[in-house]
């Protein structure tokens, strides 16, 4: 049996689509907290009705699977999702055994998600970012082969950061699932039709509480202006048709209206539903805040606006 189990049938699939929930969240910040202030927070998330929580992963940050132990210990129900543990992080082995330490320790409520990451993180590791494909590939059949020993109920699943035909492919047949990062509702409708109907879909999208059209561009720009750097989300969004003078600049104001949704909590709720209708089972917003007490205080009020049952 591979390391995830048999390709994950459907039922299993749709036991974890409905674990996740319609809307979950999405967060890179809460890293830089100290680990108290940490498990407040995510108790608060799973006190508003949200039933999953993705962690981003930075060299300079907590280690993934050690960061989701101390936000698991925290809650009782809450699905606690690395949104994505890089493979050049951690060698497959420790990745597998870290992975089912935390299945078997929190009764399910971890979700492995893993990605290449990107040239820049990649070369700062010490390795070389090519062929990421293959490189995903091979990392899987490695942690496919390793041997655990401990009790495993039921192993943890795992999705793949994926933009493109190829890894969402890998997706497919390897994984439960795709987590697209830093995409629109045309992604996610493209998405959908190489994953198929039975795979996870669960793209992230970013939001900001904001109507002020000039403030939230500008906000949402800083924002912007660092992925749209990074070869990968750039060559994607050319795929969906966006030119180069698009990408300029941090972004055209269509560009970055397309990406980060502004607005008020209604704006967000249909900018979530064009993703679910495009065939998306579960959005992860990820509202551009800074400190801990900011997204609470973000969620709080999308949470009260019933974002959370859509």
């Amino acid at each position: 049996m591979r390391w995830w189990g048999a390709m994950p049938g459907t039922s299993g699939i749709e036991a974890l689509k409905e674990r996740l929930g319609r809307v979950g969240v999405w967060n890179a910040t809460l890293t830089r907290e100290p680990a108290a202030v940490e498990r407040e927070a995510a108790a608060e998330i799973e006190s508003l009705g949200f039933k999953a929580l993705w962690i981003g992963e930075t060299p300079n940050g907590k280690e993934s699977l050690a960061h989701a132990s101390i936000l698991l210990g925290a809650t009782s129900a809450l699905t606690v999702a690395t949104g994505i543990a890089s493979i050049w992080a951690r060698d497959p082995t420790a990745a597998a055994n870290g992975a089912n330490a935390l299945a078997e320790a929190y009764e399910g409520r971890f979700l492995l998600g893993l990605g290449v990451s990107h040239a820049p993180a990649v070369s700062a590791r010490g390795h070389d970012y090519r062929r990421p494909v293959t490189a995903m590939r091979n990392y899987l059949d490695a942690m496919d082969a390793a041997e655990y020993v401990g009790p495993l109920p039921e192993p943890a699943p795992r999705v793949l950061a994926a933009l493109r035909p190829k890894m969402l492919e890998l997706a497919a047949s390897r994984a439960s699932g795709a987590h697209p990062y830093f995409v629109t509702p045309d992604h996610t409708a493209r998405a959908r039709a190489v994953l198929g109907p039975e795979p996870l879909l669960a793209p992230e999208q970013t939001v900001l509480l904001e109507t002020d059209r000039d403030r939230a561009r500008s906000i949402a720009r800083q924002f912007t202006t660092r992925y749209l750097a990074l070869p990968n989300y750039a060559n994607n969004l050319r795929e969906l048709g966006w030119t180069d003078e698009d990408l300029a600049d941090g972004g055209s104001d269509a560009l970055v209206d397309a990406v980060v949704v502004w607005g008020d909590p209604e704006v967000i709720a249909g900018r979530i539903q064009a993703h679910l209708d495009a065939g998306a089972d579960h959005v992860c917003i990820q509202p551009l805040t800074g400190s801990a007490e900011e997204l609470l205080d973000h969620l709080r009020i999308l949470a009260r606006a019933d974002l959370v049952t859509i």
